[in-house]
């Protein structure tokens, strides 16, 4: 399957809430990202198709980076989700690469996730680089990639507020 990526719609967002539901196996993820959309706080948000059909979607939110009282913007790589029946076909690493790309691209210098090491290192997040920032999510599956020499090199992390209702 070659999908086309591309940035999301706003005939997209019921496609969107259903692939993370179904992906998660819950709602809370969809819910996460339509708060992060309403408060103005997605930086990237992807879709995966091919013809009409939407199978995959990863959404990049605005954070910060604060060091000695200054504030340096970051980005969040979540949730990445694809509809069960197409995963592990590749959908996952296109828009991650894509999102990565556009990233790069628009200036970012540094984006966090949270996830499986051994999935997201292929992008060359790391948990050690991660490590350098303080996080109440620390540990091995807090990774971050620099995109860019000027990205901050330590700090603490402040996700948007749509995070702070997870549990």
């Amino acid at each position: 399957m070659s999908p086309a990526v591309r940035a999301e719609t706003p005939a997209d967002f019921a496609a969107i809430r259903a692939i993370n539901t179904v992906a998660f196996g819950g709602a809370q993820e969809a819910v996460l990202v339509d708060a992060l959309r309403d408060g103005g706080d997605l930086v990237l948000s992807l879709v995966a198709e091919a013809g009409d059909d939407i199978f995959g979607h990863v959404a990049f939110s605005r954070m910060q980076v604060e060091q000695a009282g200054r504030a340096a913007p970051a980005v969040s790589l979540a949730p990445l989700a694809v509809r069960p029946e197409y995963q592990r076909r590749g959908l996952g690493t296109a828009l991650v690469q894509g999102g990565l790309k556009q990233l790069a691209a628009d200036g970012e210098s540094l984006v966090f996730v949270l996830g499986e090491p051994e999935y997201y290192g292929r992008f060359g997040f790391t948990a050690a680089h991660a490590a350098r920032f303080v996080s109440p999510y620390a540990g091995p599956y807090f990774q971050s990639l620099a995109l860019s020499p000027q990205a901050p090199s330590s700090g603490a992390v402040r996700y948007a507020r749509a995070f702070a209702a997870l549990s």
